[in-house]
């Protein structure tokens, strides 16, 4: 197994007192990280004009615009798949600094990484390892961890959380070669790819959880205002588009594996 795998930790230039506490928790569980320093929203929002973002895809597949903040996360997250790339290791652990571990993570990351080494061959390219909520899956492997069994799932409907991520090389790899343009944020796009590809893995309970406290990166509060006049029913359509792609997906993994018995 790996002795130490890669973490990355995205933090903003101003946000010490986060940087803090997130190596205070990583340093008692004898984790070693990068931080990776975050884009700024606050400073992209004095020129939306750049090369990242399309406005119109955006427009069509959100029915509105994204905040600049949204557009900063995102990238905050590529250039953690880039720096794994880069590294040459398997597979890589994303946080952001408002995370939070749960007793035995740090154990159940390394088990996982051991598991991934011998028996999760290649069928995957991202574990979300903060989802606060699971719908549409299908059990993988149980782990414990501190008293509690967490449930590795295939999810076929990927959680809307970044804030805990394991991403193998070849998944972060096909997520810099997929990317052009922004158009989505990052946790809209996750699901959006993942969900079609059926290679996202999710923990349930989480073992990296939020502090509560909110992304720093974000400027600015959700308004109605860039939004299409349609906005509800791009949503509503985009939601049930996945859900249905998730549930044909169960249906093919339940369906082969029945086949597959003996």
């Amino acid at each position: 197994m790996l002795e130490q795998f890669p973490i990355y930790l995205i933090n903003l230039d101003r946000s010490q007192d986060r940087l803090a506490a997130a190596k205070s928790q990583l340093d008692e569980v004898g984790l070693t990280f990068e931080r990776i320093p975050a884009f700024d929203g606050r400073q992209m929002v004095l020129d939306w004009r750049f090369p990242d973002y399309d406005e119109k895809a955006a427009m069509a597949h959100m029915g509105r615009s994204l905040r600049s903040g949204e557009i900063a996360c995102y990238l905050s997250h590529l250039a953690c798949a880039r720096k794994l790339v880069e590294s040459g290791a398997p597979f890589g652990v994303v946080l952001e600094d408002d995370m939070r571990l749960v007793p035995g993570a740090a154990q159940l990351l390394r088990d996982l990484i051991a598991w991934a080494e011998n028996e999760g061959g290649q069928e995957w390219d991202l574990i979300n390892l903060g989802a606060n909520k699971h719908k549409i899956y299908t059990p993988v492997r149980a782990f414990a961890a501190a008293g509690r069994c967490h449930m590795l799932t295939r999810a076929h409907y990927f959680p809307m959380t970044t804030h805990g991520l394991l991403w193998s090389r070849t998944g972060a790899r096909a997520f810099i070669d997929q990317h052009d343009q922004v158009f989505l944020p990052v946790d809209n796009y996750f699901r959006h790819w993942l969900t079609r590809t059926d290679r996202g893995l999710a923990l349930w309970p989480a073992i990296v959880e939020t502090t509560g406290a909110g992304t720093e990166i974000f400027t600015g509060k959700r308004s109605a205002e860039g939004r299409r006049p349609l906005y509800g029913l791009i949503r509503q359509r985009r939601l049930m588009t996945e859900k249905w792609i998730a549930w044909r997906n169960k249906r093919r993994l339940v369906s082969n594996a029945m086949w597959e018995s003996p």
